[in-house]
């Protein structure tokens, strides 16, 4: 499975730490799109559409991809992955986790922003952890997710 990673500079020190941890496990495909540096006058949308339109790309073909994108409130960059046709991304900012459970199993989402001003390297490799260990409950939900799909 492929794992497309993005940030801006406020997003940029959790991303990398959170590719390191990634690739550690070797379990994956990882596709970092940058920020490749700390640049603080850089813009979320360069580096959030290229994964979005990765992942989009792949979904469209089947392939299993999902996405973990980067930001200071991570609210941006869940927009912009949005944007993509079958992309469902879910938004973290800490503490609670159940929501991350509830965006697989009741939203099938794909990919995850991460607030990087509230969200530790910890807490977001345990959210990691659990969105990627949590399956889509299917059921009532399939219907909804469909339509949402539909709208677009």
């Amino acid at each position: 499975m492929k794992i497309y990673l993005a940030s801006d500079h406020a997003g940029y020190e959790l991303k990398e730490s959170i590719r390191d941890y990634l690739l550690s496990l070797e379990s994956f495909e990882v596709v970092d799109f940058g920020a490749d540096e700390y640049v603080e006058e850089d813009d979320y949308p360069d580096y959030i559409h290229k994964a979005g339109s990765a992942l989009a790309s792949d979904l469209s073909e089947d392939l299993p991809a999902i996405a973990i994108v980067f930001g200071g409130s991570g609210e941006g960059e869940a927009i912009v992955m949005n944007r993509y046709n079958g992309v469902r991304c879910t938004t973290y900012y800490g503490d609670n986790l159940n929501i991350i459970e509830l965006g697989r199993e009741h939203n099938d989402a794909n990919s995850i922003s991460f607030g990087a001003r509230f969200v530790d390297r910890d807490h977001a490799v345990r959210a990691i952890e659990i969105f990627l260990d949590t399956p889509f409950a299917g059921g009532r939900h399939l219907g909804r997710v469909e339509k949402i799909d539909s709208l677009l």
